[in-house]
């Protein structure tokens, strides 16, 4: 299959190019590589260009004419999209519709959207399934909610068919070490306390002690990058066998601190390295944690790699190897 792969460049997207690469698919990156790198293009084609320009959108997909997308191209950092909400709205939603609207001139049906656990904001329950209610309580979480509500309305008025892929918190690597992930100013916990570790930075700061949570930090469920790569596929195979849209959660059903992520890393990197409190960061939600039981159900989908250890030792592989 011909697909189209946005932001494929970025740490996500590039583990998901080495998966689509091993079925044998044919790939197509676009990529502006304002946060991507263009080492991490191991597969496909890249195509540097912005989806802010329609007419660029226009003649790539005219060219290499895909059978699908995969969209991952966006602005992700919850505080960032505090201060700087036009930004998001403008990457995220308006970017968006013109991949949409570049891709019905062009008549391509299927997409795969990257989409976040940050929709349902503060949900009620936990773990939470796709049918709570999307409540965002950033802008991030804003922007991506908005787009799904275009795919829904698209779908619903054309022969369009997309699966919304809301993720939890993807971390770890590339178990070959290959790849891995790549930010000038990770704001990502594993990879900041990492770093902590390596003496990158001086201190690795917890934001929020008082939440209601067990030990008053923020309780996220983490996913291997690997595993969240095979959901995609999975999820492409749903669509071509089924032509149903679907929104399907990525995530393990189990929650760690952030005092308990901490605790992993020291103990996989042998490193004490310092820690201090800090307040609250806009935007956090004190728990999220996945029920993808939808994902497993519609798709077969299989984690292989649900284990907080094994996710930070092949992070840890990867920023030792950097």
């Amino acid at each position: 299959m011909r697909i189209v792969v946005t932001g494929g460049a970025g740490y996500i997207g590039s583990h998901v190019l080495k998966t689509l690469d091993t079925l044998g698919h044919e790939l197509c990156v676009i990529d502006n590589l304002s946060t991507g790198h263009e080492w991490a293009v191991l597969y496909g084609r890249l195509i540097k260009g912005d989806l802010e320009d329609r007419g660029f959108l226009e003649r790539v997909l005219n060219e290499f004419n895909p059978q699908a997308v995969m969209h991952f191209a966006a602005s992700i950092q919850v505080e960032e999209s505090v201060r700087e909400p036009l930004k998001y709205y403008r990457n995220n939603v308006i970017n968006t519709l013109n991949l949409l609207e570049s891709m019905q001139s062009r008549g391509v049906r299927y997409l795969i959207y990257s989409s976040t656990a940050a929709v349902y904001g503060i949900p009620s329950k936990i773990p939470v399934d796709e049918s709570a209610p999307m409540n965002p309580i950033n802008p991030y979480g804003s922007s991506k909610s908005m787009v799904e509500k275009v795919l829904a309305d698209l779908a619903a008025a054309s022969e369009f068919v997309y699966v919304s892929l809301r993720y939890f918190n993807v971390a770890g690597a590339d178990p070959e070490g290959q790849l891995g992930q790549v930010y000038k100013e990770s704001t990502h916990l594993i990879t900041r306390a990492l770093k902590t570790a390596k003496g990158e930075f001086p201190k690795l700061l917890v934001y929020g002690t008082d939440y209601a949570t067990p030990d008053g930090t923020c309780i996220r469920d983490y996913i291997h990058v690997n595993d969240l790569a095979q959901a995609h596929v999975r999820a492409l195979d749903y669509i071509q066998s089924t032509n149903e849209r679907a929104i399907l959660n990525c995530g393990y059903g189990q929650g760690y601190s952030v005092r308990e992520v901490v605790t992993s890393v020291k103990k996989v990197t042998g490193i004490d390295f310092p820690v201090e409190d800090a307040g609250r960061r806009a935007g956090d939600p004190p728990s999220l944690v996945a029920d993808s039981s939808r994902l497993v159900q519609a798709t077969g989908w299989k984690p292989r790699y649900n284990d907080l250890e094994y996710i930070v030792r092949t992070a840890w592989e990867w920023e030792r190897k950097r």
